[in-house]
């Protein structure tokens, strides 16, 4: 089976279909890779082709390929890197099963995601210490904190580090490595067991073996250790053993050692043998850092105004994967709305149902903003937007004054705050509120009541 011409003749009916514009944006670009059974792998030129794709005309393309063919398949849209690396990995796992009795360690074989480095990890004040720390230990297995436990809120980047410790020393050394989470420990314990002949003790060798004969074991998630009695036993005696031999042993959970309360005492004890390192929410300079970074590889990054890239910083305060999504969106609706074009009105459009009330209480802006809002009965939308009728205007001027007088906040970064205003905007809107002050007495009794509200 020609998978061009099957392709080709795919597209040539999908266009009848759909709009010119959707074609080009969403079709024209993509190929039919290979069929492997009953699955179709369709390469596509971008991450938000496969979501988009998937998720607006997965229903369309089943029924034309299906009618094409006579065939009932399914879909996987994958990148050309994605399938790159597949094709490395099958390589790498045939050579293995053509060299059988030699030792072979990779990214691969450690469940590692290569990706993951020293390198591209942005630092900043929120994980300067777990970064430090990970740093050393990658650098002296087994030697210097042993074990590392870090420890945060997910999305914080915990994962990351794991990774790059475990890369660093595949590529500086020859030691064997081994990523895994708490819950395919527990999974593979138990595969050992049940499948265990009581006459033949291969099973549990075999595991035994997997996590006991290795140099650096690396394990996420370890609070959900907490709900298997028979893991936690089989696990204290594995880290015991490790630990013995000056194996090293990283460890990761959403919560401190000392809040494991699922966990028997004897595994909290171990973990406090070694070094705790927290991880907390990137703060909002690391925040702009990490987004200038994530946004480094698409076209015309250096033309996105940096009023834009604070404006994401401002209202996703939270983790990494909130801010990553926030990124997509913007992208994804200056695609489809803008010609590509990113600016401040774009990111606020596609923002602003993601402004939430915990980001609302956490930034003193936002929380003067909500204040000055609910005394003159307005909507926040309308004190960032557009409008400049009297009755929005003249609060948003308040709530300008407000801000300044009360928060460390320089005009411009005021001006990210309230729809992207110039800074001139912005000071205006100041002077004009404290010129009234001198002048009007009931305006005087309005700023003292918000300042005893805030």
């Amino acid at each position: 089976m020609n998978t061009d011409i099957l392709w080709n003749n795919f597209l040539d009916k999908i266009k009848e279909r759909i709009s010119p514009l959707s074609y080009d944006t969403w079709f024209k670009d993509t190929k039919l890779k290979k069929i492997d059974k009953n699955v179709a792998i369709i390469e596509v030129p971008m991450s938000l082709h496969k979501k988009h794709l998937e998720e607006n005309y997965l229903d369309e393309i089943e029924e034309i390929f299906n009618s094409i063919t006579g065939t009932n398949f399914t879909f996987q849209f994958k990148l050309e890197s994605e399938l790159l690396e597949e094709k490395i990995n099958d390589d790498i796992i045939q050579e293995v099963r053509e060299t059988p009795g030699v030792p072979y360690q990779s990214n691969i074989s450690a469940n590692l995601k290569s990706e993951y480095t020293f390198d591209n990890f942005i630092v900043g004040d929120s994980n300067r210490f777990a970064f430090t720390a990970a740093r050393a230990v990658a650098e002296k297995p087994g030697k210097a904190y042993n074990p590392l436990f870090l420890y945060g809120k997910s999305g914080l980047g915990k994962t990351h580090l794991m990774h790059a410790i475990g890369n660093y020393i595949l590529e500086n050394s020859n030691k064997r490595v081994l990523y895994v989470s708490s819950e395919q420990f527990v999974n593979d314990y138990i595969y050992a067991v049940r499948n265990n002949d009581k006459n033949n003790f291969d099973r549990i060798d075999s595991f035994k073996n997997k996590y006991r004969n290795i140099d650096v074991l690396i394990i996420d998630d370890i609070q959900f250790l907490g709900t298997a009695t028979k893991g936690q036993e089989e696990f204290f005696h594995t880290f015991n053993q490790l630990h013995d031999s000056n194996k090293q042993i990283i460890i990761a959970s959403d919560r401190s050692v000392d809040d494991l309360k699922m966990l028997e005492d004897r595994l909290i004890t171990r973990f406090n043998w070694g070094l705790t390192a927290n991880i907390t929410p990137p703060d909002f300079n690391l925040r702009v850092d990490i987004i200038k970074k994530k946004i480094s590889h698409q076209e015309a990054a250096e033309d996105i105004p940096i009023e834009v890239i604070e404006y994401i910083a401002n209202i996703n305060d939270s983790d990494v994967r909130q801010l990553e999504g926030a990124i997509t969106r913007v992208f994804a609706y200056a695609l489809m709305m803008n010609k590509g074009i990113v600016t401040l009105d774009v990111a606020i459009d596609a923002l602003k149902d993601k402004i939430s009330d915990r980001s609302v209480y956490k930034n003193d802006v936002h929380r003067i903003q909500r204040i000055v809002c609910e005394y003159f009965k307005i909507d926040i939308e309308d004190l960032k937007g557009k409008k400049r009728s009297k009755d929005i205007n003249y609060p948003r001027q308040i709530a300008i004054y407000l801000c300044r007088l009360m928060t460390n906040e320089s005009f411009p970064k005021l001006g990210t705050y309230f729809g992207g205003r110039d800074h001139s905007t912005i000071i205006s809107a100041y002077q004009k509120i404290e010129k009234d002050l001198k002048l009007s007495s009931q305006l005087q009794v309005v700023i003292n009541e918000l300042k005893s509200r805030i």
